[in-house]
C-alpha cells in the first residue's frame, strides 16, 4: 500500500516538474521542434541511470522511497507518450526527416545519458 501511495505522490511531483520545465523551455525556445520533450526525456534518462545505480550500489534507501522516486517521480517526469504523439504529428505534417531525426536523437542520446548517469554513479 505504501509503495502505491509513494508512486502516486512521486508521479504528481514528476508531472509538475515536467510542466514547469516545459514552460521554462517554451519561454526561450519557440520553434517547431519538440525541444522541451527531448530535454526532459534525456534528463530523465540520465537521472534514471544515475539514481538507479547510486541507490542500488552506494546509497542505502528505503525500498518504498526508491520505487517512489524511480517509478513515480521519473515516470511522471519523462514523456514517452508525448514523444510518440509529437513524432506522429511531425510525420503527419510531412516532416519525415525531422520525425526520424527526433526518434534517432532521442533514443541515441537517451541511452548515452543513461550510460553516463550509471557510470557517474558507479565511479564517484
Amino acid at each position: 500500500m505504501w509503495t502505491y501511495l509513494g508512486v502516486a505522490i512521486g508521479g504528481a511531483v514528476g508531472c509538475c516538474a515536467r510542466l514547469g520545465l516545459t514552460q521554462l523551455i517554451s519561454l526561450v525556445y519557440q520553434r517547431n521542434f519538440p525541444l522541451a520533450t527531448f530535454v526532459i526525456n534525456i534528463l530523465g534518462c540520465f537521472l534514471m541511470g544515475f539514481l538507479f545505480f547510486e541507490t542500488l550500489e552506494r546509497v542505502s534507501m528505503n525500498p518504498v522511497l526508491r520505487t517512489a522516486m524511480l517509478t513515480g517521480v521519473l515516470g511522471g517526469f519523462t514523456t514517452f507518450s508525448t514523444f510518440s504523439m509529437e513524432t506522429l504529428l511531425l510525420a503527419e505534417d510531412g516532416e519525415f526527416v525531422k520525425a526520424g531525426f527526433y526518434i534517432l536523437l532521442s533514443v541515441m542520446v537517451g541511452l548515452l545519458a543513461a550510460f553516463c548517469g550509471a557510470y557517474i554513479a558507479r565511479n564517484l
